[in-house]
């Protein structure tokens, strides 16, 4: 899956206008079908690709619905969180990120299958053996989210997909929090969730651990899987919260006792004492018939890698370039990316990164570079990450150097006037 600037992201209107009557083909890509669902502010299509035929899922998000509320922060995280955790089978795969000037549209996976939920709805409880294969994917998945540092904060039927096989795909990262949300208590404090979903820790307003409330989730899940219906449910919303803050449910008769301890602890108030995913993993009934954990790597977030080699730009990178066509807000992690300075030098690579390796020492930061690439990562004393020096190849003579600044630090103007030389060979974009 690639983000590059070619390809990811293009400002232009879709080649086909929508009618009543007449598909609509984005970029000559896509070919929107049947709508699959509506929300907040985004509407899921079935689309065509135009190329080979197949399926893929888009959503269509409008930017005057997300520009005034919290629905932009839930566009940005899950486009930048779903990145992050690509390539694990039982997380849903975005393809591509297009935009116009009126829409955003998020190309994902389609899940042939449809819901979880649905599954459940019409066809009441399911065995033990059919539920535990779909919740060992969904343990897996959760167990892949934690270890990348994102908490999904929503799991549920709904979100839960299946593909053509009849496997599980976690889709919907819209409210998912990563770590450096995470404050100085070490609490993520944002209420949010599906109200038969939510964990008692969330309800009490106190700061909870994305960590155990993903738990949680995943015990209503199961329970609905194996029962046919919602531990907590009750048309009163205040009652529906007492009785998860108090965890009142009750199991039914056909619950066996393993899967009956393995709910119970799933669904222990006390996140404390809250089962956690590798108990999980190590339960008896969980581990029924043998099971082996699908193992992906985490991607590393692109803020963070060093190894990038230097690249040849060409017109369509100078234009985007431009902060009037910046979309990279929707490809970084939330707090993170706060500053940006590119300028133009007729200068060697090789001198520029030494003339970093100079500036660094004035400044206390330390620099750490990789032979087979172009850049260098610039760290405080804390070991923190400050900034990220790239270099890109314009011309045989001339280079463009983008600074990034990370976290609350903000480019240093006397380090960006030391880089450039005072300017006497550099023109800034």
């Amino acid at each position: 899956m690639s983000y590059s600037k070619n390809d990811a992201v293009v400002e232009t209107e879709p080649t086909t206008p929508p009618t009543q009557n007449d598909s609509t083909v984005l970029f000559g890509k896509y070919e929107l079908g049947e709508l699959l669902g509506v929300g907040a502010s985004a509407k899921v299509y079935h689309a065509t690709r135009v190329a080979d035929g197949g399926s893929v899922a888009v959503k269509a998000v409008s930017k005057r619905n997300i520009a005034s509320n919290c629905h932009a922060a839930n566009v940005e995280r899950e486009i930048s969180v779903t990145r992050r955790l690509r390539h694990h089978p039982n997380i849903i795969n975005l393809l591509e990120v297009l935009a116009t000037k009126t829409k955003i549209y998020l190309v994902m996976e389609f899940a042939a299958g449809g819901e979880l939920f649905q599954k459940v709805a019409h066809g009441g409880r399911l065995t033990d053996d059919v539920a535990r294969k779909y919740f060992r994917q969904l343990i897996s998945a959760v167990k892949h989210c934690h270890s990348a540092g994102v908490y999904h904060r929503d799991l549920k039927l709904d979100n839960l997909l299946l593909d053509d096989d009849g496997n599980l795909q976690v889709s919907d990262f819209g409210l998912s929090a990563v770590k450096n949300q995470i404050r100085p208590d070490g609490l993520l404090h944002t209420v949010c969730g599906t109200p038969a979903y939510v964990a008692p820790e969330i309800l009490a307003k106190k700061g909870y651990n994305g960590a155990t409330v993903d738990v949680w989730s995943c015990g209503v899940v199961l329970f609905a899987l194996t029962a046919g219906f919602l531990p907590f449910n009750d048309y009163n919303i205040t009652v529906l919260y007492r009785k998860i803050y108090r965890g009142q449910f009750r199991f039914p008769k056909w619950i066996s006792c393993g899967l009956r301890n393995l709910i119970s602890r799933l669904l222990d108030v006390n996140p404390e004492t809250r089962i956690t995913v590798d108990e999980i993993m190590q339960d008896p009934w969980f581990n029924s018939g043998g099971y082996k954990l699908n193992r992906v790597l985490v991607e590393e977030p692109e803020w963070e890698k060093s190894q990038i080699k230097i690249k040849t730009l060409n017109a369509f990178d100078l234009i985007s370039f431009s902060t009037g066509l910046d979309m990279s807000g929707l490809f970084v992690n939330n707090g993170v990316l706060n500053h940006v300075e590119r300028f133009v030098l007729r200068e060697k690579v090789e001198r520029i990164l030494e003339k970093v390796d100079e500036v660094a020492k004035g400044t206390n930061l330390t620099v750490t570079r990789n032979e087979k690439c172009e850049g260098a990562r610039l760290e405080g004393q804390d070991g923190n990450l400050v900034a990220l020096v790239l270099v890109y190849r314009l011309t045989d003579e001339l280079v463009v150097v983008e600074v990034k600044s990370i976290g609350k630090m903000n480019c240093n103007p006397n380090f960006m006037s030391c880089l450039m030389d005072n300017g006497h060979n550099s023109l800034e974009f």
